[in-house]
């Protein structure tokens, strides 16, 4: 994975939140938030939180829970704290392998689609061990097979078209990159955690061919691969991208992930 895999920034933050947050992740988002109420925390740390998805259902679901919602991204940061203002959640920059917090400080740890970008997951994972309480939890998904997930396949294969002789492979080798469960388990083996669980989700969504192609093509980081190809060439990845989706516009597509829970 290269620095661009995991950059949010410009105006990369603001599309991820408006067009792919209803596609994708709010969905996703409602099912951890969920998850992480049955455990009645009273202390949550959300790692990777981006724009804040996650951090608003979580407030929503998890009682009175004080929330700490942190990302390594501050445009990402800036994003959710203006979208999100409580009491009980504070915003924060910070490395999810590398945490600014004590020893034994939450009662849960939560992580929705951002495992995938840890250049050292296993330090990641190590470092939510060492955050949480005895008996905390960390609750974490990653995205199923990319062939699982339609609207994303798509995407991805039609922007590579664009690009035969070197295809953008961001989407495919990044966020749909890590989802083979028994490895995903044997990293949270060799962090120290006993006690581990998976469940595949699915879900679905309703897609905007036009918003999912704008959301994937200039929401992410797959825009860098496009532009250091040819930056003129954005809008008309964006096209190919929308047509590829022409099947799915209006109707509601399936989504696959994975969910973790580690102690």
């Amino acid at each position: 994975m290269t620095a661009a895999d995991s950059a949010f920034s410009g105006s990369i933050p603001a599309l991820y939140h408006e067009r792919l947050g209803p596609l994708l992740f709010e969905p996703y988002a409602w099912d951890m938030a969920r998850r992480v109420a049955t455990l009645e925390p009273a202390r949550i740390l959300e790692t990777a939180a981006g724009t804040g998805i996650v951090t608003g259902a979580l407030m929503r679901e998890a009682g009175k829970a004080e929330i700490v919602a942190t990302d390594l991204n501050q445009a990402m940061i800036d994003v959710a704290a203006g979208r999100l203002m409580s009491w009980r959640v504070t915003f924060r920059a910070a490395d999810a392998q590398a945490l600014p917090f004590e020893d034994e400080s939450f009662d849960a740890v939560v992580c929705q689609f951002g495992a995938m970008f840890f250049p050292d997951r296993i330090a990641a994972y190590r470092e939510a061990k060492r955050v949480l309480k005895p008996g905390g939890r960390f609750l974490f998904n990653v995205w199923d097979r990319i062939d699982r997930n339609p609207v994303s396949s798509a995407v991805s294969a039609a922007v590579a078209a664009l690009f035969p002789s070197d295809p953008p492979s961001f989407l495919r080798r990044v966020p749909f990159g890590y989802h083979d469960k028994a490895a995903i388990e044997a990293d949270l083996r060799s962090a120290g955690y006993d006690d581990v669980s998976a469940e595949t989700v699915e879900k679905t969504s309703v897609v905007n061919a036009r918003a999912a192609a704008i959301g994937l093509c200039a929401g992410s980081p797959l825009r860098a691969e496009i532009e250091e190809r040819d930056p003129a060439r954005l809008e008309e990845a964006i096209d190919a991208a929308a047509a590829s989706l022409v099947h799915l516009d209006g109707g509601e597509a399936p989504m696959s992930a994975h969910v973790f829970s580690a102690g």
